[in-house]
């Protein structure tokens, strides 16, 4: 049956702002009507795995707040955020050594609309943000809604590489170019899932706070780590020059939508203001659900579970890349988080291969969807955070033979000299 294509799409779709142009759908989002089909193991959505999230719990949680609460959770609440889940995330951040005040806090509906009002604020179209190399698809499309230029950094596997921050300033700024920002994803980073080591993090500080380019530190996954402690956020060493943003989605539930924003006070009123003219006010229902599961369940314990779940899933992928790819491929081993990064021979195109990773049943996210300029066509990011351990095995396996076929394929296209 063929659509119906309404009179005034065309007469509509002409007037749209020039900047609509910017917002096209994420290679991630692309894949989740074909990665969702049960047949698919899917490798690709960051999707946290609620099995180990007691629904009975929340289920009475939410039943006393509307027994006890209800008039309060249904109604509007306040652009800032409720006074008792902000102090409650200020315990939390705690844990990484931040001090901060419940005043100093600007709830939002998930960090990425924290993201989203930070850049709005403010960027304007030229700008340039810096960010690493590879980084989180979702704020790239923020950025270019907004305009900006971004320029990637290089990481290794302890992350943002301190000295090619230095060398990309200084051509940046050469160029007459304007540097507002950089932005930087410290713990398990998506998509790499490497760490930075506290002796860079302190470095990359400094070197921000000289050249006066503030940072925005994303932190959703710091409290899922698997393999010892995390190292202290970024935002405990510089409360002036950070920018922190947290969220529930990764250590509750993402469908609760609830994140935050950590910010200098010169800042906050602003964020307040862009917030009310966003949302009004995020959701009191939302917030006062996570503030009565903090204040009278054992969410240490529940993050403890999710933890050991995610260790099982992120050995099961290790191991079976160890024992399927082919020896000249690389791949990151994260600590924690959700995400490993894997990187092909420079000749294997990563985005052309997902239709016969698709055929065999397996899905992931090519490289190029985490730079804003095409690059890391030979990379892809796999996320083992959803999937058993015995379907990931049988997806890097899949995805193992369909590797290793293009790599085969390539060899004997390559022209042999001949001898005389």
């Amino acid at each position: 049956m063929s659509s119906i294509v309404p009179k005034n799409e065309g007469k509509l779709t002409a007037r749209y702002a020039s900047r609509a142009a910017l917002m096209l759908p994420s290679e991630i989002r692309s894949l989740f009507a074909v990665a969702s089909r049960p047949e698919i193991v899917s490798l690709a959505g960051g999707m946290p795995n609620l099995s180990a999230l007691p629904m009975d719990v929340m289920a009475s949680v939410v039943q006393k707040l509307v027994l006890e609460n209800g008039t309060e959770a249904l109604q509007y609440g306040s652009g800032q955020g409720h006074p008792k889940l902000r102090e409650q995330i200020c315990e939390i951040m705690a844990l990484e050594g931040i001090r901060a005040k419940g005043d100093d806090i600007v709830v939002t509906t998930g960090s990425q609309q924290a993201l989203d009002l930070i850049t709005r604020i403010f960027i304007d179209p030229g700008d340039v943000i810096l960010a690493e190399a590879p980084s989180y698809v979702g704020a790239l499309g923020v950025f270019a809604q907004y305009q900006a230029n971004v320029v990637h950094i290089a990481m290794d596997d302890k992350g943002l590489i301190p000295e090619a921050l230095r060398d990309a300033i200084k051509t940046v700024r050469e160029a007459k170019r304007k540097i507002k920002f950089i932005y930087l994803i410290p713990n398990f980073q998506n998509p790499s899932g490497v760490t930075m080591p506290a002796s860079r993090r302190t470095e990359i500080l400094e070197i921000c706070r000289e050249s006066e380019i503030f940072v925005v530190e994303d932190n959703p996954y710091g409290l899922l780590g698997f393999d010892g402690p995390t190292p202290n956020a970024m935002r405990s060493e510089d409360s002036e020059n950070v920018i922190y943003l947290g969220s529930f989605s990764k250590t509750i539930a993402p469908g609760l939508r609830v994140g935050w924003a950590l910010v200098p006070q010169a800042v906050k009123e602003k964020l307040v203001i862009a917030n009310e003219s966003s949302v009004l006010c995020p959701s009191n229902f939302a917030q006062l659900t996570i503030s009565g599961y903090l204040a009278n369940e054992p969410w240490r314990d529940q993050i403890a579970s999710f933890c050991d779940l995610y260790r099982d899933r992120r050995d099961a992928m290790l191991e079976s890349l160890d024992e399927f790819f082919p020896a000249s491929a690389t791949w990151t081993r994260p600590k924690g988080g959700f995400y490993v990064w894997v990187t092909l021979p420079p000749e294997i195109d990563t985005k052309v291969l997902v239709p016969r990773a698709i055929a065999a049943k397996v899905a992931y996210v090519p490289g190029t969807a985490f730079y804003a300029d095409g690059f890391g066509s030979w990379q892809m990011r796999l996320s083992y955070c959803h999937p058993t351990p015995e379907r990931i095995r049988q997806g890097v396996k899949a995805l193992a033979g369909v590797v290793k076929e293009e790599i085969d394929r390539r060899s004997n296209e390559t022209p042999k000299l001949t001898v005389r």
